[in-house]
């Protein structure tokens, strides 16, 4: 009865999440959800305000075809310049998505043919490989492995994998394991791909959820905000970044985002884009410019809100045996599992015992064993219970 393809696919790990969470819940079972990545706090105030009145607009209620409203287009490209020092020209190397999310699903088919080759980190966001596998593409996995902080080691993949690849997605801040990529390791990427002919497409969508720490004994010096990779010479010939207002705003639900950068690469991913949806809603758009172009003061707040979250969680878990380092940016905590336990006997053992739900690190990728996932998406007093009832359970 189903298409070929939908064989392929694992069944989605957050929506299998989500479904535990509701059932457990209700039975009763007192869950705290530390598994899906979705932020707890509201819109800030003054961006709900300008949806507001962007729904009295008459103009916004028609369809919204097209690259985008040019006023956000416009704030996208400000917006860009502001916090990378990246140019982009708003009418051909700026598009709005209905969320960072759908422009990654879709982009593989505009230039992946069946049986083309495309490069995936793993462990990692699972719409890469679902939309290479709807594109009827071949993933080739890059394992994310620790002892290489986290990226990938191109000098490992074969040479004729290398030719064959047509595209490669990236995620830096990275979901899951918060690792951050340095300029060099972008401008590896960058002779990569241009050597290969290999588009790049960079998940940034955690860029603006970082915490600066300490470079020197002194405290003086603190580390750079994550870069985007349009910032590296020659990336913008090779490549285009996909940007969500979901984490930088607290607009999961809004969903809203956009890519930036190669107009080519753009243009193919727009001409998918206008044969299955009509675009963003225009008064999502509106409010996104405000997001945009506003005083970033709630950004701010978030991010001071993680960080808070992030040291009572982390150096709790450190307190009870836990071995993990402290993450530079996204609100995720990449945990090894206790010694003697899988990926998924820790995750089962932290629900019926604890009643905690955590992402099991191998459903994001074969790499992500050993490891578990926890969201810092709820308020700090549920991160301080969920560390009581870790320091009950027996190992």
């Amino acid at each position: 009865m189903y298409a070929e393809r939908l064989g392929l696919l694992p069944p989605y790990l957050f929506i299998q999440i989500d479904r535990k969470v509701k059932e457990l819940r209700e039975k009763g079972v007192d869950v705290i959800n530390l598994g899906v990545g979705d932020p707890d706090r509201p819109t800030p105030a003054h961006i709900i305000k300008a949806m507001k009145d962007a729904l009295n607009e008459p103009r916004y209620h028609q369809y919204p075809f097209g690259a985008g409203l040019k006023e956000f287009r416009q704030a996208v490209a400000r917006w860009y310049e502001r916090r990378f020092a990246v140019k982009l020209d708003p009418e051909t190397e700026v598009h709005a998505l209905i969320g960072s999310k759908e422009g990654l699903a879709h982009l593989p088919l505009a230039f992946v043919n069946p049986g083309d080759t495309v490069l995936i980190p793993e462990p990692a966001y699972p719409v890469y490989k679902a939309s290479t596998i709807f594109a009827g593409g071949k993933p080739y996995f890059l394992p994310l492995k620790e002892e290489n902080n986290f990226l990938p080691d191109f000098a490992k993949v074969p040479e004729k994998i290398l030719k064959k690849a047509k595209l490669l997605f990236l995620n830096y801040p990275n979901n899951p394991t918060s690792a951050c990529a340095d300029s060099n390791f972008f401008h590896g990427v960058v002779k990569l791909a241009k050597k290969y002919h290999i588009i790049v497409a960079h998940d940034a969508a955690y860029s603006e959820i970082y915490f600066p720490v300490p470079r020197n004994l002194q405290g003086s010096e603190e580390s750079e905000p994550p870069l985007s990779f349009l910032s590296i010479p020659g990336a913008k010939n090779v490549g285009i970044e996909f940007h969500s207002l979901s984490k930088t705003y607290n607009m999961t639900g809004w969903r809203i985002g956009f890519v930036v950068g190669n107009k080519k690469i753009i243009h193919g991913l727009a001409t998918v884009k206008d044969n299955f949806d009509s675009g963003v809603f225009s008064a999502v758009q509106a409010a996104a410019v405000t997001a945009l172009t506003g005083l970033q003061d709630c950004v701010e707040e978030i991010r001071r809100t993680y960080r808070e979250r992030r040291d009572i969680f982390v150096d709790g878990l450190q307190r009870l045996g836990w071995s993990l380092k402290k993450p530079e940016a996204t609100f995720y905590v990449w945990a090894k599992v206790q010694k003697g336990y899988t990926s998924l006997q820790c995750v089962e053992k932290l629900l019926n015992e604890a009643g905690i739900i955590c992402t099991p690190g191998n459903g994001m990728g074969p790499s992500g064993e050993g490891y578990i996932r926890f969201s810092l998406t709820v308020e700090k007093e549920c991160l301080e219970e969920a560390l009581n009832r870790l320091a009950k359970v027996k190992w």
